[in-house]
């Protein structure tokens, strides 16, 4: 069965006359992101904060400033809480995107991902909080679910600082949320853009780590909408996760190049053969809507959340729900995958 595409595109807010920052910016997210709202919206201001200045600088010549008055491109690093402070003055949303995302490289680099992932997302709470932010939402990952990695377990740690940031915020400070997803199809480092490189160099087989593996599959037009929706529907504490997707590593391969071999050259370090995006675990205090799953905070929280209750227009899952790349109900054939790359 053909999957169709969910658009995400419900309950989107209307952000005319908002500034937006998003951290790490100039990323496959964050320049599709800056993309979208300036299609969509009337911003007052949209601020990229980054790191890269010759990613910034070739952001600046597909969005100047003089084509696009709201855009404001602003050099630094989540490391760095002061700088944070200065970008986020006026800021009313805040898109949290930058990470050290490299499964190996987080491996062999601890301390690197820890300082990026972890105490980055401590900056960005703390200084979100300070500037008198409104909304915050921190992308996440499924390798953040029983976490396998390095990189898994530091977005783990990333997501339980922004749910409980709702209670170091207080009443009136900003609500934090967490988006969680899968692989996007097509953004720097994925699969996708190396398998396709191999078939136009003419490579002799496409390396597959495993003949089982299975992944979540989202475009980055979907993550985008559905962060987007997300903020329309956040209360605070949530992390959310879109239905998606999956699809055999094997079997992506095998649509990209039917008759090119494959080569099985084993599990990476720190790598897992399925991905999870909600564990049996947290399915006490996760729900449903028609085309996300919510878990809700399991603590006590000083202002009134989604804790407090059902969202409207959500329902429970049952008590051993979990959700898997290799138990989920919808999967991607040839046709639905290259509907995806477009």
């Amino acid at each position: 069965m053909t999957y169709e595409l969910r658009k995400f595109d419900k309950d989107i807010p209307c952000l005319d006359n908002q500034t937006v920052l998003i951290t790490g910016g100039t990323g496959s997210f964050g320049t599709r992101f800056v993309k979208e709202l300036l299609d969509r919206f009337s911003l007052r201001r949209l601020i990229v904060f980054s790191r890269d200045e010759l990613k910034q600088y070739e952001m600046a010549r597909v969005f100047p400033n003089s084509t696009y008055p709201c855009m404001r491109y602003f050099i630094g690093d989540v490391r760095d809480c002061e700088r944070l402070r200065m970008a986020m003055r006026g800021v009313d949303i805040v898109i949290h995107a930058a990470a050290m995302k490299h499964v190996t490289a987080a491996e062999y680099n601890p301390f690197e991902c820890i300082h990026t992932n972890v105490i980055g997302a401590e900056n960005v709470v703390k200084a979100s909080i300070d500037a008198g932010v409104k909304q915050v939402i921190a992308l996440s990952t499924d390798k953040a679910a029983s976490p396998a990695n390095l990189y898994g377990a530091s977005k783990l740690a990333s997501d339980k600082i922004f749910v409980a940031a709702n209670n170091l915020a207080g009443e009136s400070g900003p609500i934090f949320s967490v988006v969680r997803y899968g692989n996007v199809v097509g953004s720097r480092g994925s699969v996708v853009p190396l398998f396709k490189s191999l078939i136009e160099n003419n490579a002799k087989t496409l390396p597959i780590t495993h003949p089982e593996m299975t992944r979540f599959w989202i475009t980055l037009e979907q993550g985008v909408n559905f962060v987007l929706s997300c903020l329309g529907q956040m209360n605070g504490g949530e992390i959310f996760v879109p239905k998606i997707a999956s699809m055999k590593m094997v079997d992506l391969a095998k649509a990209l190049a039917p008759e090119m071999p494959i080569s099985i050259i084993g599990i990476r370090p720190g790598e897992k053969l399925h991905e999870v995006m909600v564990t049996e675990d947290d399915a006490r205090h996760t729900v449903e809507s028609d085309d996300r799953y919510a878990v809700l905070p399991d603590m006590d929280m000083w202002r009134e959340s989604s804790a407090s209750g059902l969202p409207e227009g959500y329902r429970k899952v049952g008590d051993d729900f979990n959700y898997s790349s290799d138990s989920n109900t919808e999967w991607l054939d040839p046709k639905g995958l290259m509907s995806m790359i477009g």
